[in-house]
């Protein structure tokens, strides 16, 4: 049995070979065809949303649309999240309450301030980097699945809070959120065209923030707590300091990811925030993987995209009726998350990094995984019993 896992892994692993190419070719690329790539990319997401690709893309709704929410939500929220778990190696299940912070805070300020939604996103960040703090001060000294159960209660507690709260519109929620002022010539009202680039340029910012300090000090710190956090401590990288700041900053990019919706969908409430947002974007995380950008966004992508396609499947139409395919998306995910880790653990886009730690026997996310056993290694007695 053993030696068919193994080949069945090293068959999944071949499959993927020309992805392993093309990641060779990335690393010895010179600069020039980088940026070519760059540029292609740029242009190609401008022209995304393009009716004749929305024809094949969405048939059964707005492509525009969709490409704002949930796809281009999704892309920025698992940037963010990747951040904590990815980069830093922590388990984080209450990721939706900065969304929601960051969306009640353009909510609040606009309607009951006259704030423009500009310097109220700005607030938003602000506001969630410091409950970032506050959540993590006391309990980033927790690790595993004790530090996934606080984080799984923040995000709770925000969500009932906001429930329970009339000042704040209660569960009927927030209306009338005014929309951002025009800037370089757009108006944002009714076409969704604005909004789409405008989360574009939010996603490039996030992804290139992301990226130098992935290749910075704080981003080899994060490294070294990912892989084994009591030895990084001994050589004197100071770990609580490093943590609390992955946690702020991935806050800081979820209470952005917020403000955006929040100004697009005019309309709040605390049923848009729940837990199973929170473990939507950690499937997209994990499913692309963890600590590597390419992955995050890819699975991000097909995270948010497969439900609104299935919407036009005829077959599928017939076979559930009246339903929403997108009642099936957690029954799609468990399927996927579990076909992924048995042929592909890694994800479908893994850096080298976690590659190898999964390898050596830590899952795959340092000591988040460290009792599960990687392709040819076993895990430890006290787990096997």
């Amino acid at each position: 049995m053993k030696g068919d896992g193994v080949t069945t892994q090293e068959n999944t692993r071949r499959s993927f070979q020309p992805v392993n190419g093309a990641r060779e070719w990335w690393q010895h690329a010179p600069m020039w065809q980088r940026y070519l790539v760059y540029i292609a990319l740029i242009v190609f997401a401008l022209i995304l949303p393009a009716p004749w690709i929305g024809s094949f893309m969405s048939p059964a709704s707005d492509w525009t649309s969709v490409l704002i929410f949930p796809i281009g939500t999704y892309i920025l929220l698992a940037i963010g999240l990747n951040i904590v778990v990815g980069l830093a190696g922590m388990l984080d299940l209450g990721f939706v309450a900065f969304f929601a912070i960051g969306a009640y805070t353009v909510a609040i300020f606009g309607t009951k301030f006259g704030w423009n939604v500009w310097p109220t996103i700005l607030v938003g960040i602000v506001l969630a980097a410091v409950s970032g703090v506050i959540l993590g001060a006391p309990t980033l000294r927790l690790r595993g699945d004790y530090l996934a159960i606080v984080t799984l209660g923040f995000g709770e507690i925000v969500r009932i809070v906001a429930q329970n709260t009339d000042g704040i519109g209660g569960a009927r929620g927030i209306t009338n959120i005014p929309h951002p002022s025009p800037i370089f010539g757009m108006e944002f009202l009714l076409d969704p065209a604005p909004y789409y680039y405008l989360i574009l340029v939010a996603i490039v910012l996030v992804i290139v923030f992301s990226v130098r300090l992935q290749k910075s000090r704080v981003g080899r710190a994060w490294a070294a707590i990912r892989e084994d956090e009591d030895a990084a401590e001994l050589m004197g990288v100071p770990t609580f300091k490093f943590k609390l700041l992955a946690f702020a900053i991935g806050a800081m990019i979820g209470g952005f990811a917020g403000g955006i919706y929040a100004s697009k969908a005019v309309f709040i409430a605390p049923d848009n925030f729940p837990f199973i947002l929170s473990a939507t974007i950690l499937a997209a995380v994990v499913l692309g993987g963890a600590g590597n950008l390419p992955g995050v966004i890819l699975g991000a992508f097909l995270v948010a995209w497969i439900p609104e396609r299935l919407r036009s499947v005829e077959w599928l139409k017939h076979l559930l009726g009246d339903r929403d395919p997108a009642e099936f998306r957690i029954l799609l995910f468990g399927a996927v998350l579990v076909l992924m880790m048995a042929l592909r653990p890694e994800g479908i886009l893994p850096s080298r990094q976690r590659k190898a730690e999964l390898r050596e026997g830590t899952g795959g996310m340092g000591s988040l995984g460290g009792e599960v056993a990687g392709p040819g290694t076993e895990a430890p007695a006290e787990v096997a019993k």
